[in-house]
């Protein structure tokens, strides 16, 4: 004995894992681009303009030399496809991390720097700088929307499929 509609049901459950990633992908872009777009007004503002400029995304792994901000999974942890990064720095903006947390007091003798070509052989002492932070205060502001907007979007594209 047949079951009347079985095929239907089977071609919708097929269309469900698809149809829902792509919705959750486009909304994950958004997110991120939502999340980037704070960073950047969150970020202080220097000379160059470089480390606002320097606040990107991208899926899977952030580019050499930046610092990842924030990794969000639309379907777990381990699947490269659906996983964006939210970055900021570069090879050139390497001092990103030390904007958004702050630097101590340190020495200035014979300083890391040589490859930069900014040799400090003449001693001295920093007093520290006092972080700025644009990244997490960024994260905190946004992640609870993001969660939601991304949720509804899955349950929306699930409907969609479903007729209902």
């Amino acid at each position: 004995m047949a079951v009347e509609g079985m095929d239907r049901l089977r071609a919708r459950f097929r269309a469900l894992p698809k149809e829902i990633r792509q919705a959750v992908r486009d909304e994950m872009e958004r997110a991120a681009e939502d999340y980037v777009a704070l960073m950047r007004r969150l970020a202080p503002r220097g000379k160059s303009g470089k480390l606002a400029a320097s606040i990107g995304w991208t899926w899977g792994d952030a580019p050499s030399g930046a610092i990842v901000v924030q990794q969000m999974y639309g379907d777990g942890p381990t699947n490269i496809d659906m996983r964006i990064t939210i970055f900021a720095g570069s090879d050139e903006v390497f001092y990103a991390r030390f904007v958004e947390f702050g630097t101590r007091a340190h020495a200035l003798a014979l300083n890391a720097s040589v490859e930069r070509g900014k040799r400090q052989d003449q001693g001295g002492w920093h007093p520290g700088a006092t972080a700025q932070p644009f990244f997490f205060p960024a994260v905190r502001a946004k992640k609870r929307t993001t969660t939601r907007r991304i949720n509804a979007t899955a349950v929306k594209a699930a409907r969609r499929i479903w007729g209902g």
